[in-house]
């Protein structure tokens, strides 16, 4: 079985792979412990339970589900108490936005500088986050070439993860 956070193509591959999944969320909720001492900030309550759903599985979550399992848990039913937290820890670059299915995901490399692909399997869900350096390089270049700065940049792809792939879907 394989374990999280150990080179960048491994932890990329175990979004569609059988794997120890209570160490990886385990192994990023201490790394964003660590983040939040270190820069001061608080990883509240709801901000930790909401980074914890997102741990659960390797997928993408919308606010709306996020907030069902947070009022659920008595954190509060209304909208702003998920975007908020959300978009706490996606401003901490502990979570990532989906935009193309607007939602959210736990970053797999919290606290590091790094430039991700996101890998969303159209048949289970999953999704994987894969370093994607060459990628932004390229835009960079071309960009450069026009005048224009990137600030954000989000790439993502749409297909099929290996087990799908497999089965036909």
């Amino acid at each position: 079985m394989m374990k999280c956070m150990s080179d960048d193509v491994e932890t990329a591959a175990l979004a569609f792979a059988r794997h120890d999944h209570g160490d990886c969320a385990g192994g990023i909720l201490a790394r964003a412990d660590a983040l939040a001492e270190k820069r001061g900030i608080r990883l509240t309550p709801v901000r930790r339970r909401a980074l914890e759903i997102l741990l659960e599985a390797h997928r993408a979550m919308g606010a709306y589900e996020v907030l069902e399992r947070l009022a659920a848990e008595g954190f509060g039913n209304k909208p702003p108490v998920a975007y908020r937290a959300l978009e706490f820890l996606v401003e901490q670059g502990l979570a990532h936005r989906i935009r193309r299915l607007n939602a959210f995901a736990a970053c797999m490399h919290p606290g590091e500088a790094h430039a991700p692909a996101f890998f969303i399997c159209r048949a289970c869900g999953a999704v994987a986050e894969a370093p994607a350096e060459a990628v932004r390089a390229a835009m960079e270049a071309a960009a450069g070439a026009i005048g224009f700065a990137i600030e954000r940049m989000n790439a993502e792809a749409l297909g099929l993860c290996p087990a799908c792939a497999g089965a036909g879907k």
